[in-house]
């Protein structure tokens, strides 16, 4: 049946090593489950129920890419857009956030609209190759830099904006370690090396006790009773 659907020997690979790849696809873009609720949370909405909402989204967008478009592409909300909404539509420019989701579900219908017409396809193709490039740079560095933040590599510094941090901190130290190992795993051309990487540098994390352990499964926050309570929060102190 997977033979079937996805062709898998058409393109050169078997289900072991699709099961490999989505389970490092998804350590690897899973910070976005934490992330993307801590930015967004920040204009008032209720952490919970933008969680599960960037876990559905992330989901629903995946499953149809794989099962519809047959593309091994994974999908979730963009890390340069949540920072617009929160930090300028919402920071600089005064709008709620009701009103800026609003803005939200306006573009992405019109988006809907230019790329049922061909007009987004139009578009991508008048962008040139190396502005594509840069792009995809860009984003690679917003995440990367993100990643250094975390890790206390990188803090704020009145002066410069940014400056270096204490590397001799064990969150450092770890992101340096797990950087190393993921480099060598990568070229000995050993299968799984970002997922082997992110595994044995939280398994240390847990054992230096940096990392609380609170299991594997637990139920989800309601989406709905943090947008209901979060509402309610908000028609409560409107003057």
């Amino acid at each position: 049946m997977l033979e079937r659907l996805f062709q898998l020997e058409a393109h050169g690979t078997t289900v072991r090593k699709e099961i490999v790849a989505g389970i490092t696809t998804f350590l690897t873009m899973a910070y976005i489950i934490v992330v993307n609720p801590s930015i967004l949370s920040a204009t008032g909405m209720d952490f919970g129920a933008v969680f599960v909402a960037t876990c559905i989204a992330a989901a629903i967008g995946t499953l149809i890419m794989g099962l519809w478009a047959n593309y091994p592409i994974a999908l979730a909300p963009g890390m340069g857009l949540n920072a617009f909404f929160s930090f300028t539509v919402v920071g600089s420019m005064g709008y709620s956030w009701q009103v800026a989701l609003g803005a939200v579900f306006l573009s992405g219908f019109i988006f809907f609209i230019l790329s049922v017409v061909k007009i987004r396809e139009w578009i991508i193709n008048s962008i040139p190759m190396s502005l594509r490039f840069g792009i995809s740079a860009g984003i690679g560095f917003f995440l990367g830099f993100i990643a250094l933040k975390n890790a206390g590599i990188v803090v704020d510094n009145p002066a410069t904006l940014v400056s270096m941090g204490e590397i001799k901190m064990a969150e450092s130290l770890l992101f340096f370690g797990g950087f190393v190992l993921i480099c060598a795993l990568s070229f000995r051309r050993i299968t799984g090396a970002v997922m082997i990487g992110i595994l044995a540098i939280t398994a240390v994390a847990m054992m230096m006790g940096m990392v609380e352990y609170d299991g594997l499964v637990s139920a989800p926050p309601s989406a709905v009773a943090c947008l209901i309570r979060t509402a309610n929060y908000h028609a409560w102190a409107a003057p």
